[in-house]
């Protein structure tokens, strides 16, 4: 197994002295030069190896990583009684474009990562796998090994198309928010009217027994705690029509919206989608199948209607 470096990469040691290896030294400044030319960390690694230049003694292995530790090492400008390589400017330029490329990836990731925690399979309710990282090669999946793969290819976009279609349709028309029900509903049954009754014959009697009342009267209350329903669907109604209302048509995906409005996203596999809003109410995006050939399948965006109140925009 290769050993881990004890010096940078670019130096070396000579009479108890750092000094600098020149042939490392090329390495470096190559590192930096392809790095700010636009080449990727793994495409840097293999050029390395393809020029033959040892990482260290034992070992000519390189990868993205070790490339990484290079750009952002400081001792590159002198520092630590360590031999300057790169000048301040160049140094700079690449860690300002490694911090950049750095934080998009992270941003896109935080909003899939939104929109993963609420994305399910239709047919077996368990949540939907991303796979492929930030490669434009991504597809989304069912993995749960008693459901099947999708036939198609879903991709990051034909998710968010639909989200913005469902959410686009709800702005133009707020009628498919409606969830109905009221927000309470109290029934008592039988057994709890004739508890009640019971409970008033002890109380009226002339010896009252006021352990076995008490006891009784928490019965009384745990069964109409039972029988009592609570929906709170209208206020969740209310709150969405508050916070689409005087929205402008979106063109791009609003994050903290989305986070806000939607419950659940559920993706069947005949590429229909149903974007679920907070207060229980499932709009579905319509989609067309065009199979351009037997090894392709893609979806067509079509029109959006309430899963439970089913009308056409």
């Amino acid at each position: 197994m290769p050993k881990n470096r004890t010096i940078p990469f670019g130096y070396g040691m000579k009479n108890g002295e750092i000094t600098t290896n020149p042939k490392e030294v090329y390495a470096v400044v190559t590192i930096f030069d392809e790095y700010l030319n636009g080449k990727s960390l793994s495409e840097i690694a293999n050029l390395m190896q393809y020029e033959n230049i040892r990482y260290s003694e034992d070992s000519d292995y390189w990868n993205k990583n070790m490339v990484k530790r290079i750009i952002e090492n400081e001792k590159y400008l002198g520092n630590d009684t360590y031999p300057q390589i790169i000048a301040e400017n160049i140094f700079k330029q690449a860690n300002e474009k490694r911090v950049r490329k750095a934080t998009r990836l992270n941003l896109i990731s935080d909003d899939l990562q939104e929109l993963r925690n609420r994305t399910y399979c239709s047919e077996c309710g368990h949540r939907f796998s991303r796979i492929g990282g930030n490669s434009k090669y991504e597809h989304w999946d069912c993995r749960n090994p008693d459901c099947y793969r999708l036939e198609y290819r879903l991709t990051d976009q034909m998710i968010i198309g639909a989200v913005l279609n469902v959410l686009n349709s709800a702005i133009a028309n707020p009628s498919l928010l409606e969830s109905g029900g009221d927000i309470s509903i109290y029934s008592p049954t039988a057994d709890i009217v004739r508890q009640q009754n019971e409970i008033n014959r002890m109380t009226d009697s002339g010896h009252i027994d006021f352990d076995r009342v008490k006891a009784e009267i928490f019965r009384l209350a745990e069964m109409k705690y039972d029988c009592c329903s609570y929906n709170d669907s209208p206020q969740k109604t209310e709150e969405l029509k508050s916070l689409l209302q005087n929205n402008e048509q979106l063109n791009t995906l609003d994050i903290g919206l989305f986070k806000s409005c939607v419950s659940k996203i559920w993706i069947s596999h005949f590429c229909v989608f149903e974007v679920e809003l907070i207060n229980g109410v499932k709009i579905q995006n319509t989609t067309e199948r065009v199979n351009k050939n037997e090894h392709s399948t893609e979806c067509n965006d079509n029109s959006c209607q309430s899963a439970d109140n089913p009308k056409s925009r």
